[in-house]
């Protein structure tokens, strides 16, 4: 039920209720009077009684008010009934938005508000044609964005797909012409990983400040993604079967689940991140998360990327880098110790191993050896060749010592000296 309130700063009287499931407030110049409070009460009735009838105009009743466009699509139908495609893209997205976590719901508000709105807006569904929606993605291709640069395949991909699946729905509830029919994805370049070899993971931890030599430790040996390991809780970690076990992500301070079903999993803990965590337990075993400010707060990763990560790499000589990277050269280093990729996909979270051998075989070339010598050594095995007129088999080369093996060595490499001026600035409440 509605109710007429008052606003304390200033002093005028405003209509609360709710209207189509979301709560409305609509302010007025009225002082605060009893004569006011009276007046207003008797309007207010009326538009409950036209709510409850079906028969509410937002448009009549406000027609100043910036939710008329969201809240009475009738005045905005045309001929065929059909609502501008702002106020339909405005629905869709507040009925999609509980099946969505709220990282993807901040990306799409932005999206639907910065590109699709302005460009589509005040047209009616039906009035946006193919041609409209092809000019619109060779906009964004060709028009420089943010600062000055152009938007990559990828990132137009993802402008479009909102607005694919706006018109998707738009046709099964308006049953109109789809205009993004035969409209494709546009290509994306394969993405290039560029993992750390051991002998840059053992600088880089030999170099990194203490207070985080235990996080970029459990980064380099487990694999798990930025949000996974932000959001890791003590909870989580089981030291008798040294196993981590992700349940919970942290990603832009919001808490939330993996990323999907397969990213639910146990890592096995390596000896270097068992050591690690048991490290790490003497500092923040306090609080709930097992990496976090002073305050017990999770750690906000573009402040650590920018002031511990890149100056880091950039004082190394190492070529800049995602923190992500890190999880990439998990994957190698498991593949070049010879594991099981079977264990390294469920490792990874990845539901098989077809992402696997496609993106990180390169690096063992014994896993992807296609010389035809591993048959013609199991047919001679067998009998199917005679030694006598067995073809030589080329020699596969030799596979790369495992890393567990190697990482008690020490780093053979002069590094320069950190100059006052250019070590990086404290991290304030980083600081464990």
């Amino acid at each position: 039920m509605g109710s007429v309130r008052v606003r304390k700063q200033t002093g005028t009287l405003f209509f609360d209720f709710r209207y189509q499931g979301v709560r409305c407030r609509e302010q007025t110049a009225l002082a605060d009077t009893a004569a006011n409070r009276r007046r207003m009460k008797v309007i207010l009735k009326r538009i409950e009684s036209e709510i409850e009838l079906g028969t509410f105009n937002y448009g009549v009743a406000f027609p100043n008010s910036p939710n008329v466009r969201r809240f009475a699509p009738d005045l905005a139908r045309n001929e065929s009934g059909l609502p501008l495609f702002s106020t339909f893209a405005r629905i869709w997205f507040s009925e999609k938005k509980p099946e969505w976590r709220q990282s993807y719901i901040d990306t799409v508000e932005l999206t639907v508000e910065k590109y699709l709105i302005p460009e589509f807006g005040e047209k009616h569904l039906d009035e946006v044609t193919k041609a409209d929606i092809l000019a619109f993605r060779s906009k964004l291709v060709t028009e420089p964005g943010l600062k000055g640069k152009k938007l990559s395949p990828s990132r137009v991909n993802k402008i479009m797909n909102p607005l694919r699946m706006i018109f998707d729905e738009a046709t099964d509830r308006f049953d109109i012409r789809n205009p993004f029919r035969g409209v494709k994805s546009l290509s994306v370049p394969k993405s290039d990983v560029e993992p750390f070899t051991l002998e840059e993971v053992r600088m880089i931890l030999d170099k990194v400040r203490k207070d985080f030599r235990n996080y970029y430790t459990v980064r380099f040996f487990t694999g798990l993604r930025t949000g996974e390991v932000d959001g890791l809780q003590w909870a989580y970690v089981d030291f008798e079967r040294r196993l981590i076990l992700v349940r919970e992500t942290v990603v832009q301070g919001e808490k939330g689940k993996p990323k999907n079903d397969g990213s639910v999993r146990e890592v096995h803990m390596a000896e270097p991140v068992y050591e690690a965590l048991l490290d790490q337990q003497k500092t923040t075993g306090k609080h709930k998360y097992v990496f976090c400010r002073s305050t017990g707060r999770p750690l906000e990763h573009n402040n650590v990327t920018k002031r511990v990560w890149y100056p880091l790499l950039r004082f190394l000589g190492l070529s800049p880098r995602r923190p992500y990277q890190t999880r990439h050269t998990a994957a190698t280093l498991w593949l070049a110790a010879g594991e099981a990729p079977e264990w390294i996909a469920r490792q990874m979270g990845h539901s098989n191993t077809e992402m696997l051998f496609r993106v990180y075989s390169r690096f063992v070339p014994n896993l992807t050896r296609q010389d035809g010598s591993a048959m013609a050594r199991l047919l001679r095995q067998e009998g199917f060749i005679e030694p006598a007129i067995a073809s030589t088999p080329s020699k596969a080369p030799e596979m790369p010592a495992p890393a567990a093996k190697e990482w008690p060595k020490k780093a053979s490499v002069t590094e320069p000296k950190l100059q006052e001026s250019e070590r990086p600035e404290p991290l304030g409440d980083f600081w464990f």
